[in-house]
Formats: C-alpha cells, structure tokens, sequence
C-alpha cells in the first residue's frame, strides 16, 4: 500500500531524529565521511587503537588542521588508526568536549586553553604544540573611524567574552588609557561580542563601527569596504604570537604516546608543507572550509587573509604567557597558575628526529 503524505511526513521526522540529536550535543558539526582520506591498504592501527578524534575551527588560522586533514597527512601517520574530524565554532565547546571526553586533540586559540588548563586545576589537557601566529586585525569602517584615537566612543566587535580577540582588544583599549567594563563591554568604547558568522552582517548594516577579529572574518569586512586600521602583529615582539595550538587530553596522552606523536609528525610536516607551497595550501584549506561549511571563500577574501597568517610548529609559549597576563589585567582572569600547561616533549622528539631544532615553553612546561 502505497504511503499516505501523512505517514511520510511522520517517517522523515523519524529519519530526522537522530540528526538532530548529534546536532544537539554542540560539540561541533562533524567532518563528512566523503572528505576523510581513505586508510591506506595493509596500514596497522596504533597501539591497536581504532580512531582518534581531531578537532579546529573553520578558520584560516586552523590551515594546519584544515591541510592536514585535506591532504591526508594525520591518517597517513595513523596508519589504520582512523583520524575522525569535528568542526567547532567557539573555543568553550572544544574545551567541553575535551573535558566530556568526546574529543582527544584539538587545535585551540590560546585564551580557552588558559581557561580551560585553569578552572579544572591544571588536570584536563596540555598544549603539545603550536600551529599559526598572527591574521587577527582591527578593521573600521573607514567613514566613521579615520585614525585610533576615533576608535573612543565607538563600537567595535570582538568574537566573544573572554576569547583571544576579546582580551587582546580589552588589553590594547586599556593602553590607550580608555576604561571598560570586561564583563558588560560598556565603556569609553562599547565592545560588542559577536559570532564571527554574524560580524560582517553587522559591519554592513552599520551596527558596529569596527571589530577586533581574525581571519579570514577580518578580510571578509576589508571587502566590505572596511580598513585595517591596526594589524595584532605589530604590538608584538619580533611580530609573532600564538593564535592557534595544539591540545591534548591528559588521560589520552598518557594513554596513547605513540598516537599523539603521529599527529605531532603529521603537523610538523603540514606545515612544512604549507610553508612550501603557500598558494596550492590556500586552496587545498579553501576546500576543506567548503567541505566542512557548504561555502568556500572568494578569492578577495581568501588572498589577503592566508597571507597575513604563520605557520609554525613552535607554540610561542612566552606570548601564551602575555596573554593570560592581559585577561588578568582586564579583570577576566584570576592570576593563573600555568605551570605545567605544556608537554612539548612528544613534539621537540618529532622535531629532533627531523633535524629540527627544539622549541621552548618559557619555563611553563610539565614536570
């Protein structure tokens, strides 16, 4: 008997549960079957370990993990051990996952690393490596905001409360002398956090004069006709810091050494791959950021935004270092205690096995 439209509407509904259900847990949508390399015939698993679960953001500061995964570099290294991806939108939900146990290794902007490391103790994760410095910018509309010292009285956008952009805005609006309160944004200047998503919507219609953003948001409102009125690299020494790392659950960590070392290898070489072919790694990152979002960026937006971005294995941990300082400055942080947030071991392993030189955790490594 053919189905009535009543019954088929109830059978979608059905079908559509379980969907809804992943989509609720809001640990990040996750990477589509089709994009995941294929494991290579007669590859061994890892300590005998079925899978591994990766997770970044659909951001160009995450090119490490968007070209890892893309060019199968992670599965390559894992052999058999299944690298399975999830996308995240803001840094709490990775943080969240990390703790729940869903995720095991994430690259992460180093403001929810601090958060996440402090307020469980020191006893949920490590950063065990660095990925990308730079690609965040202040940009303006240029009609209404024609030097810094127009940027008083304004409104200016960051991502979210607490997050890297957010402190790192509230720290520089601090030196230029102007008070505002960190939790409400209501000051001298009016800090509005809003999702990246939603940002360059806002930006259009005029809601907000400027934002304190990354790529490739940053580029997205330079092609709106906004202006880069002050570029992050130039506050800081030899013009780098960390905007994206790499984190690991401590129990998967000691667990499963050997796995955390083949991702740590399969980074190193992105990267070194990256560096190498910059404009074949803008596309192949381009594609996954379609893969994972439905939406690939126009090449105005992608050409500007890849090239103000490092790749680097170092997790320039001094500047990890500056920047809790600046969340404690702006009243978002108590003092932390980040004394063994690092375990570059694994990867300073990696590195001397490739001839590299080692990299440094400015004295806030683990014991």
């Amino acid at each position: 008997m053919p189905a009535t439209p009543a019954l088929r509407r109830a059978l979608a509904v059905l079908l559509a549960l379980p969907l809804l259900t992943l989509a609720a847990c809001g640990y990040g949508s996750q990477a589509k079957d089709d994009d995941t390399v294929r494991v290579a015939a007669g590859a061994k698993k890892i300590d005998g370990l079925d899978s591994v679960r990766i997770g970044y953001f659909g951001n160009l500061t995450h090119g490490t993990a968007l070209v890892g995964n893309r060019k199968g570099f992670f599965q390559r290294e894992l052999g058999a051990t299944q690298a399975r991806y999830a996308v995240f939108n803001a840094g709490p939900s990775e943080i969240e996952a990390l703790n729940s146990g869903s995720l095991d290794i994430g690259w992460i902007g180093p403001s929810p690393a601090i958060n996440g490391y402090t307020k469980a103790n020191g006893e949920n994760l490590r950063i065990i490596g660095g990925s990308a410095s730079g690609g965040v910018k202040l940009v303006v509309n240029p009609d209404r905001v024609k030097s810094l010292a127009d940027v008083e009285g304004k409104r200016i956008a960051t991502p979210q409360l607490g997050n890297t952009q957010d402190v790192a805005f509230l720290n520089w609006a601090a030196e230029q002398g102007w008070r505002i309160d960190a939790q409400s944004g209501k000051g001298e200047v009016t800090v509005v956090r809003s999702d990246n998503k939603v940002t360059p919507g806002a930006f259009r219609s005029g809601a907000i004069d400027g934002a304190w953003v990354p790529e490739p948001t940053a580029s997205m409102l330079v092609a709106q006709g906004g202006r880069v009125l002050l570029d992050e690299t130039s506050l800081w020494p030899d013009e780098e810091f960390v905007i994206t790392n790499i984190v690991v659950r401590q129990e998967f960590l000691e667990e499963h050494p050997k796995v955390v070392e083949a991702v740590l290898r399969a980074s190193v070489e992105t990267n070194a791959w990256i560096n190498a072919h910059p404009d074949e790694a803008k596309a192949v990152a381009n594609e996954q950021l379609e893969a994972d979002s439905g939406k690939a960026l126009p090449a105005e937006v992608l050409d500007p935004a890849w090239k103000s971005i490092r790749f680097t294995d170092d997790p320039l941990a001094a500047t990890l270092d500056a920047q809790a300082e600046h969340a404690v400055r702006a009243g978002l942080l108590d003092r932390p205690d980040l004394a063994g947030i690092y375990d570059l071991t694994p990867l300073n392993k990696v590195l001397k096995a490739q001839g590299a030189p080692a990299v440094d955790d400015a004295g806030l490594g683990a014991e």
